[in-house]
């Protein structure tokens, strides 16, 4: 028997993995968070499968669905909206498995912060202006943020910045990042990325708060900044594909 942590993606059912849909097909269990979670994932789940939402349910409640399974020799599939290296309490909950020495292991899915830059059709990096990507989030009601990962710090570097569970204070952030990035820089957010219902909203720090507003856009959002992405850049040819390289050292 296995807890089989399992990247749910954006949303989208044809956006699993095969390995995913293969785990879920064969695991008796399902615990899925219904909140982000298009109901048409679940369809790859056997018929017979017990489809448990996790979204009103506390980790210690969580835990002991995977404790009954153990005890049935049932494996579970525990869905995981995006990917589970990302803001998936993956940590707490292998931590009380392994307590109870229960074994899991985890498969990667599509992160919500590439579908939406799918979407828009944006390369988070560009040559000779941005190379680093910061995944990050606010603090509100949330957990605390650790002091050294402020917004401020962040915005000082001028990366691609992608906020997750955020767009209730996006007016503020956006405020908060004019002094570093501009009122003109490229802001996107996106809403339930791939699913039926998503929305994409492009604007600039200077719109984007109100852009969401008028869509009453309240969670399920991920927000993008940065100068890449512009709808047209002119950049600099990357290195790997330049025509002038030299490729006579490279074999196979």
């Amino acid at each position: 028997m296995t807890v089989h942590f399992i990247g749910a993606g954006p949303g989208a059912a044809d956006l699993l993995t095969v390995r995913a849909v293969e785990l879920l097909r064969r695991s008796p269990m399902c615990l899925y968070a219904g909140t982000y979670l298009d109901p048409e994932v679940l369809a790859h789940c056997a018929p017979e499968a017990e489809l448990i939402d996790t979204q009103k349910l506390d980790l210690d409640e969580i835990v002991a669905h995977c404790a009954r399974a153990h005890a049935e020799g049932k494996d579970v599939a525990r869905l995981c909206s995006g990917d589970p290296s990302i803001y998936s309490a993956l940590t707490e909950q292998k931590r009380r498995l392994d307590a109870l020495g229960i074994p899991w292991d985890v498969t990667p899915g599509v992160p919500a912060y590439a579908a939406a830059a799918a979407l828009l059709g944006a390369e988070l990096t560009v040559p000779e202006q941005v190379q680093s990507v910061v995944l990050t989030r606010t603090h509100a009601r949330s957990t605390a943020m650790p002091e050294s990962e402020s917004l401020a710090n962040f915005a000082r570097t001028r990366a691609t910045l992608i906020l997750h569970l955020a767009i209730t204070r996006i007016r503020t952030l956006a405020q908060e990042l004019v002094p570093d990035y501009g009122a003109d820089c490229p802001a996107a957010v996106v809403y339930r990325a791939t699913q039926p219902e998503q929305q994409v909203l492009r604007g600039t720090l200077a719109d984007i708060a109100d852009r969401v507003e008028a869509a009453g856009l309240r969670q399920a959002a991920v927000i993008l900044v940065g100068r890449a992405l512009a709808e047209s850049i002119d950049c600099a040819q990357s290195h790997l594909y330049d025509p002038g390289r030299d490729r006579s050292h490279i074999t196979g």
